[in-house]
């Protein structure tokens, strides 16, 4: 399965929404987009998985390498309304509230 990442950069903020599923063989694509972003002076990375269905331990083990790497930069990384399925990773790991989960685009500027 493949996934597809597009990028909305404004300034030192930037959208990457990604479409598909995050696991073992796609994970690293995502690691890589948002360790380019930082590496470009993105501090706030928000991580749009509208389009996810699923995502697995690796997945989710990119996500809290980009949250710790953007936090030692005093950035930060929101991840935007995963489905119901994904939003459970978060949920039942405690991650929730780690990450700023948030419903929409919208309110990613208040988890700055």
């Amino acid at each position: 399965m493949q996934v597809m990442i597009n990028e909305d950069r404004n300034g030192t903020r930037t959208v990457l929404a990604v479409n598909g599923e995050i696991d073992i063989a796609t994970a690293p694509t995502l690691r890589q987009r948002i360790q380019d972003a930082v590496d470009d002076g993105v501090r706030l990375v928000a991580v749009d998985l509208t389009e996810v269905g699923f995502m697995d331990s690796t997945g989710l083990g990119v996500l809290i390498g980009g949250l710790k790497r953007l936090r030692q930069l005093e950035g930060n990384l929101v991840v935007v309304s995963p489905s119901d399925s994904v939003r459970k990773i978060f949920e039942v790991t405690g991650l929730v509230d780690v990450f700023g989960v948030v419903d929409s685009l919208d309110q990613v500027a208040d988890q700055s």
